[in-house]
């Protein structure tokens, strides 16, 4: 049963995180993104199961990407077969500019399903637990936000929402702030800002604005674990796009919630800080040790452990796809 390889997902988000670190303010995206990817990869083969990547990132070719349709797993006769979701990087630029906020990212679901948002941007409403099932994304932010006052028993002016900052949420942006609602912008790394919704240390209540479609689908698969809710609607940037939603059986006027984007008899959201963010610290080295920070959940049972992990650098070794094991310890002479 996939809960037995719950664990084993934290070793995948750890490896593609620590790998990712070593490219920490180098200014190289595409360096971040590859190494993260060929690690996730390498550990994902490790696994007792049968996995196939509904959303990951590259084409169906030679290089080490995770493309939509790949196996993973050891793919054994008794195997549990699970669907995967991957981001093995949400904010290559974040890690290549030193900035914070980046993590990697898995999602997987047994006896159930993924879905393959056909648009680049999806609209995006998420919150926690207290405010799950109460607003509405077709619903004006006033509206919405008045609603979330009065059900968290506060004023407008102290409720805080989090926006990615682009130019496609300016008049998302103005419309909250003519409210009197708190904003926090975020530069990338727009799942930790949807999940950060349902911790409450972050300070955040409400997650609002059109963001990544595959970020999307792996927040929901988090709220869900969490017991907060997220809803979507397909953003099309231009008519090529809405006839895409449309040939892909989707409905560009419909809004997908939290189980329309995955769901199953049991979810699993693992991820694991690679900068320092909203809910996770960043990879740091110490004294020859390499510390990470992950978080874990189940949606069954809601059960979420943080883990906090020493990797003594003379011994750690990552299982690579294309170069095999290799020893952390000499990231260095890999540039």
């Amino acid at each position: 049963m996939i809960p037995e390889i719950t664990l084993d997902m934290v070793r995948v988000t750890e490896a593609a995180a620590l790998m990712a670190s070593l490219y920490l303010g180098r200014g190289n995206k595409e360096m971040v993104d590859q190494y993260a990817v060929d690690a996730m990869r390498g550990i994902l083969d490790l696994i007792d199961m049968r996995g196939t990547v509904v959303i990951g990132e590259g084409e169906k070719d030679n290089a080490p990407m995770l493309y939509p349709g790949e196996k993973v797993g050891k793919w054994g006769d008794d195997d549990p077969e699970v669907l995967i979701a991957v981001d093995p990087i949400d904010g290559t630029r974040l890690v290549a500019g030193g900035r914070p906020n980046a993590i990697s990212v898995i999602a997987a679901t047994e006896n159930g399903e993924i879905a393959p948002l056909p648009t680049h941007y999806v609209d995006k409403l998420a919150v926690g637990k207290e405010l799950a099932g109460h607003l509405d994304i077709e619903a004006t932010p006033r509206e919405n936000l008045r609603i979330a006052a009065a059900i968290l028993g506060v004023k407008v002016s102290e409720l805080t929402v989090a926006v990615l900052d682009r130019e496609r949420n300016a008049e998302l942006i103005e419309a909250i702030r003519s409210v009197g609602a708190r904003i926090k912008l975020i530069d990338d790394g727009d799942i930790a800002g949807a999940i950060s919704t349902a911790l409450p240390e972050s300070g955040i209540d409400i997650y609002m604005g059109v963001g990544g479609s595959p970020e999307g689908v792996l927040a929901a698969a988090a709220l869900q674990c969490l017991g907060g809710e997220i809803q979507v609607k397909c953003w099309a940037r231009n008519d090529e796009e809405i006839k895409k939603v449309e040939k892909a059986g989707f409905d560009i006027n419909k809004t997908y919630r939290t189980r329309d984007l995955i769901n199953g008899s049991e979810v699993i959201f693992s991820a694991t800080g690679v900068t320092d963010g909203s809910f996770l610290k960043g990879v740091r080295f110490h004294q020859n040790q390499a510390v990470t920070d992950s978080i874990v959940m189940r949606s069954s049972t809601r059960t979420i452990r943080r883990i906090i992990a020493y990797h003594d650098l003379e011994f750690k070794t990552i299982t690579t796809k294309t170069e095999g094991e290799k020893k952390l310890i000499n990231g260095a002479n890999w540039f």
